[in-house]
């Protein structure tokens, strides 16, 4: 995890996750696999912001939906036949 801080936000700070590896950790090993790839997980959560404006000698805060990475998972790769198929597609 690396710590996000803002000091206009509340919560200031918010833990983050990244993913440590391009690919997948698998096997009885814990070996690399290159055919699955690590792909954050979003979570949306709100949190509140400081704006300008004052109340009664103390700051105003608005609702802000954010969205955070929570955690990371493993997806397939696409097949790289597929890939070329579909570019072909496009053009």
């Amino acid at each position: 995890y690396r710590i996000s801080y803002d000091p206009t936000r509340y919560p200031k700070y918010i833990p983050e996750a990244y993913c440590l590896c391009k690919g997948c950790l698998m096997g009885i090993f814990g070996e690399e696999n290159f055919h699955f790839r690590s792909t954050p997980v979003y979570m949306p959560t709100v949190i509140l912001r400081r704006t300008s404006a004052c109340a009664g000698g103390r700051y105003v805060y608005t609702e802000d939906y954010v969205t955070i990475p929570v955690g990371c998972t493993c997806v397939p790769e696409p097949e790289k036949e597929a890939e070329s198929v579909n570019s072909s597609i496009d053009k």
